[in-house]
């Protein structure tokens, strides 16, 4: 047994859970080391099996950067909160104006892997922006936990301007047909569901693993939403039926998916320990006819 299998072996659900709370409460790097320490019996078993818990984004790339068939750059827009950086993403030989998509990061900015969301969206016919929601602060850092920190300081009133600040610049992009959708991950899916609140010229929302809204703000959707969720996420599943029945008093067309057996960010292939091959392709096959559908 290699180094790395005999580490998956003890990634356990309670391993899990405890990164879950590191990158969400969050706790402190030594707290969760020592954590960590605890559950897996040494310190030389906690370091083997950090790497499989953090993100690899040398692994990020299903779509090189350069990859021939998409176009990207990067560039900035104006919202109330100043100039916004972000990532734009198109079918290289794209002929006419393309439906447009709003592509939220987790809690660790806009980092490599959701650049490669960008492409992969580009690849399927769409104009994706990939939107760095901590352009206030200097941008994304190459620390994620610096990251994460950041992340957790920005007011709601913050992210909720940038995300109609996007909206707004991809309505009005010479490139875009006017149909404009969003999809988010994690922090990014609790962002997607506050847009299709604020916002009803939104076209389509898919929330991957996000915090619903206060179940009476489902009232004010009127995009179709898309919602997806992993099995094993107890602190998100938590609020599903509250909003599930909620949207459907207020009659917002929508879907929920839920992959058995799967950890919450099971859709990022950077991370070794939560990725789930199988939900990541079922979900993203449902995300890409969801939105071309919505879009059209």
């Amino acid at each position: 047994m290699s180094q790395k299998q005999a580490a998956a072996s003890v990634i356990s659900p309670e391993v899990i859970a405890l990164y879950d709370e590191y990158t969400h409460a969050p706790l402190p790097r030594r707290v969760f080391m020592k954590r960590l320490t605890a559950i897996t019996g040494s310190t030389v078993a906690a370091s083997a099996v950090l790497p499989l818990l953090e993100n690899n984004y040398a692994q990020a790339a299903v779509l090189a950067p350069d990859d021939a068939r998409v176009s990207t750059a990067k560039l900035s827009f104006p919202s109330s909160e100043g100039s916004i950086n972000a990532y734009l993403a198109k079918p290289a030989k794209a002929s006419g104006k393309l439906p447009a998509v709003i592509v939220i990061h987790e809690n660790r900015g806009l980092n490599p892997h959701i650049e490669d969301i960008s492409r992969r969206l580009a690849l399927a016919g769409f104009l994706a922006l990939g939107v760095d929601y901590l352009s206030g602060m200097g941008g994304t850092p190459a620390d994620e936990d610096k990251a994460r920190d950041m992340i957790a300081r920005l007011e709601r009133s913050t992210i909720e301007s940038i995300s109609l600040a996007a909206l707004a610049y991809l309505k009005k992009h010479e490139a875009s047909t006017g149909k404009v959708g969003v999809v988010g991950f994690c922090w990014g899916g609790a962002a997607v569901n506050q847009l299709a609140v604020l916002a009803p010229d939104l076209d389509a929302g898919v929330a991957f693993y996000g915090m619903q809204p206060k179940p009476e703000d489902a009232a004010r959707i009127k995009a179709p939403l898309q919602l997806h969720y992993a099995g094993l996420d107890e602190r998100i599943n938590a609020g599903i039926p509250a909003y599930d029945a909620a949207l459907k008093a207020a009659g917002v067309a929508h879907e929920i998916f839920v992959y058995e057996g799967a950890n919450h960010a099971f859709n990022n292939d950077t991370n070794a320990a939560r990725y789930d091959a199988a939900a990541a392709t079922l979900a993203w096959q449902r995300t890409e006819a969801f939105l071309k559908q919505k879009l059209a």
